[in-house]
């Protein structure tokens, strides 16, 4: 698959099977999205894995899709407004990479914002150092939804003179 592909046909998976990933083909995805851009290569982010138990203490509905791989991003805050807003940018691009890494190997991904409330902070232990991007599940897709439309690119260009 070209990249062009891999965009345009990766989806938000919610349902996984229970098949486990390979730690190290994970840890090669996370590496390849090591490469996103970040203003002064300040690598923003952090990975908190997800065992059985803090699972179950953050208590997701539906149990992140009954995914095998689950983790947390987080990033740094930085030390000025501007700072903590590029490295948020930077870690999102981060989390894209590693989901296009993975959508390219058939490891299907879902983004969440559940680790963002208090409680799911102070259970993951995270301090206000941070800003929470958010929580990752991967693993093989129970079933791909179809693609939702989207706005034309052509009513979203504006130029300038």
């Amino acid at each position: 698959m070209n990249i062009l592909d891999i965009i345009k046909t990766r989806r938000n998976i919610k349902k996984f099977k229970k098949d486990p990933i390979d730690k190290s083909k994970v840890m090669e995805w996370l590496d390849a999205a090591t490469w996103a851009p970040n203003h002064k290569m300040t690598e923003p982010w952090e990975i908190l894995f997800l065992g059985p138990e803090t699972r179950e203490q953050i208590n997701h509905k539906t149990n992140f899709g009954d995914a095998p791989v689950v983790f947390v991003v987080i990033s740094k805050k930085g030390k000025t407004e501007v700072e903590r807003e590029e490295n948020i940018a930077a870690t999102a691009c981060f989390v894209q990479n590693y989901m296009l890494a993975a959508w390219a190997e058939g490891i299907g991904t879902f983004w969440s914002s559940v680790a963002i409330s208090q409680r799911n902070r102070d259970i993951l232990n995270i301090s206000d150092e941070y800003d929470v991007i958010g929580v990752i599940s991967s693993g093989f897709p129970e079933e791909i939804p179809e693609p939702k439309p989207r706005v034309a690119i052509t009513e979203k260009v504006k130029e300038l003179n």
